[in-house]
């Protein structure tokens, strides 16, 4: 009766494991599937993203409505990096050496993702501000908004954008 237990135990141990070696296979091919997705919805985005820039570019457009452009550049970086992050995770490269460690950093991280995707929240808030003023006080905003405080609110995100993500990076990297 000892020994049964022991089969039966043995056997439950087997069985658990046989069931999460499909679970995780089901689970690999899953990930797969959905990397590729993510991959090819950061391609189309890289793509449009690029034609709308090109499109404000030749109709000189991009001077006359510099927050938007702005906006448009950070979605075609958040596009591109989507892409570039889905296709390293997907091909499952061995980072080594300085290179990997980089690698990892800005790119298996999603720092440089997140980068562009918090920059494009606070130059949406900008735009929003910006708009607000034009239209609720159109009096105030033509004597008191100056080309300089545009140039500056489109830095903004960049720089916003960089430090916090420069913050967490260094944080993260400090516990190992």
């Amino acid at each position: 009766m000892a020994d049964g237990n022991s089969s039966n135990s043995h056997l439950s141990a087997a069985m658990t494991t046989t069931q999460n070696i499909v679970t995780s296979s089901w689970s690999r091919g899953a990930n797969f599937y959905f990397g590729l997705a993510v991959i090819v919805l950061g391609i189309v985005g890289t793509v449009t993203n690029g034609f709308i820039i090109y499109g404000l570019v030749a109709s000189k457009q991009h001077k006359k409505h510099i927050l938007i452009f702005n906006q448009n550049v950070l979605d075609l970086a958040s596009c591109f990096f989507l892409a570039v992050i889905y296709t390293l995770k997907i091909s499952d490269i061995r980072l080594t050496g300085q290179l990997g460690y980089w690698l990892c950093m800005l790119l298996v991280s999603e720092n440089l993702l997140w980068t562009v995707l918090e920059g494009s929240v606070i130059n949406l808030t900008i735009i929003t501000i910006e708009r607000y003023l034009k239209v609720v006080h159109p009096i105030w905003s033509k004597k008191k908004l100056r080309k300089w405080m545009t140039y500056l609110a489109t830095a903004l995100p960049w720089i916003m954008g960089s430090l916090f993500n420069m913050g967490i990076g260094i944080s993260s990297s400090t516990r190992e």
